[in-house]
């Protein structure tokens, strides 16, 4: 497919154009570099209508031949791979290989998630009966995606979406909407029309979304704060809900590890897409034993990794996405410096565009706000502990719950350790990994369902219980 400057919305298997548009930012540059459609209620109604109308007849699709489709979605954006690449390192900012991955990473998950099963549960199974229980589609799915990973997360929600029968609707972030318009022009050849529809607006789209009654689900991803917005506005007409939300994770590093093997990898969990991922490590806990070696490689690393454009192969780590993110966090850094917190800054960074030095902060006191929130940037802080009672007590005072990850050459003393962790997900001496078919959950105000493996799949369907009687009843 050849990628052209201009970008439109998928409705109805139509391109739609709108007669307002938002600009794009390259967070590079700071500058905008294209106009995104920016959707109203016209546009939102018509794009409701047409989920509806596909609806019907996709769910009565055989699950096979939705299967099929799917995995030709996934073929089509890997094809595709090296043109969505380019413009998403435009729009988000992440150098170019890193990009490549994402897109690759989306074509995957289509891919492997049309080999899971949507299960049918037998229940009872005697001589007088069988129960069965099946899982319905819901209808017409709204959803909404971040900027952080604008494809990979897309494709989480479009492919188990579609897989068990639902029609969707589709709102990318206004910060990086352009690589889904183009996914969404490329899938009209794969999909029914009305099937998948992606729209594009500003700050009042989302809301518009959320309460309108042609949805039968939301699945959003995104801040704690906004999804407390999207649960209250689908509580009006008792929308389902998937809310994968905001994490202040915690990794705990044990005295036995070999500094020099994990330092890497350590510093990889934390600061990949420039710290801008919900399961990143937010927090580090370093065993006071091996505090200051750490410490110090993961400095060393800091001072040696280049920070700038992501279109530059040179540059390991690119800016952080958007303006409001990039004022947020510089916020964050000027308050720990205000109170004599020792930073440990990387090398420079350009002066044009919303670039920060990938920071660490030593040793900072657990109310300081650097390690109270989420930074959701380049700001790492390192906390000495000496007890492991004393660090998994620290590492679950937080009203989060997303990840975590325990570092130890001990793996069973590792498992033990994260079995105490309130955390929907913890790694053991890795980190960032996730598979279509492993259900990433949230404890606390991380967020509410399930998304990714067959979890994932039921969250977009509807339990229908069918009694099957073996024994014809008697008739009077």
């Amino acid at each position: 497919m050849e990628f052209g400057s201009d970008y439109s919305m998928t409705i109805g298997g139509e391109s739609v154009a709108t007669s307002k548009t938002l600009p794009v930012v390259n967070p590079a540059t700071g500058e905008p570099f294209a106009n995104c459609p920016d959707a109203g209620a016209e546009e939102l109604d018509r794009a409701v209508a047409a989920a509806q109308q596909a609806f019907a007849p996709w769910r009565q699709t055989p699950v096979a031949e939705r299967k099929a489709l799917l995995v030709k979605a996934g073929k089509a954006i890997e094809a595709n791979a090296d043109e969505l690449a380019a413009l998403f390192t435009r729009e988000q900012g992440r150098p170019l290989a890193l990009a490549k991955q994402e897109v690759l990473g989306a074509a995957i998950w289509f891919k492997v998630t049309a080999k899971l099963d949507i299960p049918v549960d037998i229940t009872e199974d005697t001589p007088e009966r069988r129960v069965e229980v099946h899982h319905d589609p819901l209808g017409v799915v709204c959803g909404i995606v971040p900027w952080n990973f604008p494809v990979l997360l897309a494709s989480w929600k479009i492919a188990p979406a579609l897989l068990t029968g639902n029609t969707l609707v589709l709102k990318p972030s206004p910060f990086t909407p352009l690589c889904t318009l183009k996914i969404g022009e490329l899938l009209r050849e794969v999909f029914p029309a009305g099937v998948l529809n992606v729209i594009s607006g500003g700050d009042a789209l989302g809301p518009m979304m959320t309460s309108h009654p042609g949805f039968s689900k939301i699945t959003f991803t995104g801040s704690t704060a906004t999804g407390k917005r999207v649960m209250e506005s689908a509580s009006k007409d008792l929308k389902r809900v998937t809310l994968e939300l905001g994490g202040n994770d915690a990794a705990i590093v044990m005295p036995d590890v070999d500094v020099d093997a994990v330092a890497q990898q350590l510093f990889f969990g934390a600061f990949y897409n420039t710290a801008q991922v919900c399961v990143a490590t937010k927090r580090l806990y370093i065993h006071e034993d091996i505090y200051d070696a750490l410490r110090d490689r993961l400095h060393a690393i800091a001072q040696k990794d280049k920070v700038g454009d992501g279109a530059d192969p040179a540059n390991m780590f690119g800016p952080v996405q958007n303006e409001p993110q990039y004022r947020r966090v510089l916020k964050m850094i000027d308050e720990a410096r205000a109170l004599d917190l020792k930073l440990l800054e990387g090398g420079p960074v350009p002066e044009r565009g919303y670039f920060i030095p990938l920071t660490l902060v030593d040793n900072p006191p657990e109310d300081a706000r650097v390690v109270a929130e989420e930074a959701f940037g380049p700001v790492l802080p390192l906390l000495r502990f000496s007890d492991v009672d004393e660090v998994v007590a620290k590492a679950n005072n937080t009203p989060y719950g997303l990840a975590g990850a325990v570092w130890s050459a001990d793996v069973d003393k590792a498992v033990e350790i994260a079995k105490r962790l309130d955390t929907g997900t913890v790694w053991i001496n890795q980190n960032l990994q996730s598979t279509p078919m492993t259900p990433l959950a949230g404890h606390k105000h991380s967020g509410l369902g399930v998304e990714n493996g067959v979890a994932g799949l039921l969250e977009f369907t509807q339990p229908k219980a069918i009694f099957i009687p073996k024994v014809t009843p008697e008739v009077a």
